[in-house]
């Protein structure tokens, strides 16, 4: 019986291609609207995720201005994982006009330092990014380096932070950065005042909000309390202020990671994702006014476009390095910020193995009203024995001034825990008011300092506050995306 000969496998047609790997649908709820100092790639990156294309993307890295910071270095940390990135904002100015230099308070030579220094993480699975302030005032030790004016040699020597880019420019801040925190940078981005007023403006202006006025005569900031819509020279304003508070740089540094969740909420928000050509015509005002490494081009922009689409404001966290020692005065240079050697080494231990900053997924929010500054009187309003007591020491315990004695409610039947407060205490009862989830705010006129909790069947926990003020303090603490905009 004859046989059929058996068939020859089939030889892959080299035409086709092969199959695509399954696209993760999208999580419903969430937005893209973490804070990325879009003044640099918030544009580029946004205008990926709105999926324009690869070719107008090209179009416009070409308009980026190239620095070379990694030139010749060596001994360079290990590499970790994801995507270290550093943003320097400098206070470059030749571009402004005489008005607006008026207008801004922004007359005198500029000192070519660096305003702002951050590191900006992006986690190699691209659902995390985290942002590290590093003070401008930081003490800090150069690496041995060759003074990029005169090409005198140096040796290493103490330094401010801010100070390390007008005497060795982006390569020294790289190298000392790297120095100070063993943690390798992929990548340079740098902003100067043109380029942020220009995004602020082609936005259409960015709203934050204050809960005390701001006035800095210095740089002309003059906010009263609520909430504002700030335009690029306002905004400049803004996130300059050194002497609108006690807290100095440390104050300004809150403030630009408040403005940089407000800033990316506006872009996300505003329509600009769903309109590609105002977006075109946005990125290309932004990013003719930038400078990067000569490696960060098309493809890493589209990287972080896709890394964007998964982002949310709870993925996203902000911190600065933690201070041990304020007023640190060095001969030479002046007073410095001394990082405290423990906590800083754990946070950089963070970046460079990818983990998240926090090393709780519990958040700690921040408050106007530090909780040791709130007088609490409570009463159980509800039939449960013993909830009183309860509610007093979970008070008590996360640090606000109890009287220790909680009383009964006349009438027992609260359904819903309440604040009770004098107007004139608002500010301390909207900070209690946070540390009891669910809670009704309500105003009593006469009612006095001492603030009353009236304790209802929904009551379930005391969640941890920390006021503002902690951080003067030196106070180590992330927060994420969503805590550090206007609510």
């Amino acid at each position: 019986m004859p046989t059929t000969p058996p068939r020859s496998p089939r030889r892959p047609d080299p035409r086709r291609r092969a199959p695509r790997p399954p696209v993760r649908p999208a999580r419903r709820g969430r937005r893209p609207r973490w804070a990325m100092r879009a003044a640099t790639t918030l544009s580029v990156v946004l205008l990926a995720a709105a999926g324009i294309g690869h070719s107008v993307i090209s179009s416009l890295d070409a308009n980026i201005a190239r620095v070379d910071p990694f030139k010749d270095m060596k001994n360079r940390p290990r590499a970790g994982h994801g995507m270290n990135i550093l943003l320097v904002g400098t206070d470059g100015r030749d571009r402004i006009t005489a008005a607006d230099r008026r207008r801004y308070r922004l007359g005198g030579a500029p000192c070519h330092c660096t305003d702002t220094v951050m590191i900006l993480h992006i986690s190699e699975d691209r659902e995390r990014a985290g942002v590290v302030s590093l003070p401008r005032d930081s003490y800090a030790e150069t690496p041995p380096h060759t003074d990029q004016v005169t090409g005198k040699a140096h040796h290493g020597h103490p330094i401010k932070l801010n100070a390390a880019y007008a005497e060795g420019g982006p390569q020294l801040t790289v190298r000392t950065v790297e120095n100070m925190t063993h943690v390798k940078i992929d990548h340079y981005l740098e902003v100067d005042f043109i380029s942020f007023m220009k995004t602020v403006d082609v936005l259409g202006g960015v709203k934050i909000c204050t809960a005390t006025p701001l006035k800095d005569s210095y740089t002309g900031l003059d906010l009263a309390a609520g909430t504002h819509t700030l335009l690029g020279g306002e905004a400049l304003q803004y996130v300059r202020s050194r002497h609108a508070d006690a807290t100095s740089d440390l104050g300004r540094m809150k403030r630009q990671q408040r403005f940089l969740a407000a800033l990316v909420d506006r872009a996300t928000s505003s329509g600009i994702l769903l309109n590609p050509l105002r977006f075109r015509d946005v990125t290309r005002a932004v990013l003719g006014s930038v400078r990067a490494d000569r490696g960060f081009g098309t493809d890493e922009l589209l990287d972080l476009g896709r890394a964007m689409r998964t982002f949310s404001p709870s993925s996203s966290e902000f911190t600065t390095v933690p201070i041990g020692r304020m007023g640190y005065v060095v001969k030479g240079i002046g007073s410095t910020l001394k990082w405290d050697p423990v906590k800083s080494r754990r946070l950089f231990e963070s970046l460079r193995d990818d983990k998240p900053l926090s090393a709780h997924n519990r958040r700690v929010a921040r408050v106007d009203v530090a909780p040791q500054q709130i007088r609490v009187q409570v009463e159980n309003g509800t039939r449960t024995a013993g909830l009183g007591t309860r509610v007093d020491a979970a008070l008590a315990a996360a640090g606000f001034r109890t009287t220790g004695r909680p009383v009964s409610a006349a009438a027992p039947s609260a359904r819903h825990t309440v604040v009770a407060y004098d107007p004139r205490w608002d500010r301390s009862a909207k900070s209690l008011a946070t540390a009891l989830p669910g809670s009704e705010l309500r105003a009593v006129t006469g009612l006095g300092p001492t603030l009353k909790v009236i304790a209802g069947a929904d009551f379930r926990e005391v969640r941890k506050v920390r006021g503002e003020a902690d951080a003067e303090q030196g106070a180590f603490g992330v927060v994420r995306g969503d805590e550090v905009g206007c609510s």
